[in-house]
C-alpha cells in the first residue's frame, strides 16, 4: 500500500502479522503460521483459517513454538518476502 506525503513522495507502508514458529530446519529461514478469525457470510459462524509464511531469520535464533512478529519487506528469494521484527 502506498501513501503520498505532503511533498508528493510515495511512502510504502509495511504490513505486520503475529504468529507461531512451526519449522526452523532451513538455514536462515523459519516458517511462521498465522491464524486469523473469519466469519461465514451466510451462516455467521466464526472459524479459524491459518496461513504459513517463510520468514527470513538472519542469526537462526528462533525455535519452534516461539511467538514472533513479522514484517513485509522486498523479496529475498522466490518464497521469502517477510522478516522477523521481534519475539
Amino acid at each position: 500500500m502506498k501513501k503520498e506525503n505532503k511533498t508528493g513522495e510515495k511512502k510504502v507502508t509495511k504490513s505486520t502479522k503475529r504468529g507461531v514458529v512451526v519449522s526452523d530446519t532451513m538455514d536462515k529461514t523459519i516458517v511462521v503460521k498465522v491464524d486469523s478469525f473469519k466469519k461465514h457470510p451466510r451462516y455467521q459462524k466464526r472459524y479459524t483459517s491459518s496461513k504459513k509464511y517463510k520468514v527470513h531469520d538472519e542469526q537462526n535464533e528462533y525455535t519452534v513454538g516461539q511467538k514472533v512478529l513479522i514484517e513485509s519487506c522486498k523479496p529475498i528469494s522466490k518464497d521469502k518476502c517477510w522478516t522477523v521484527v521481534e519475539k
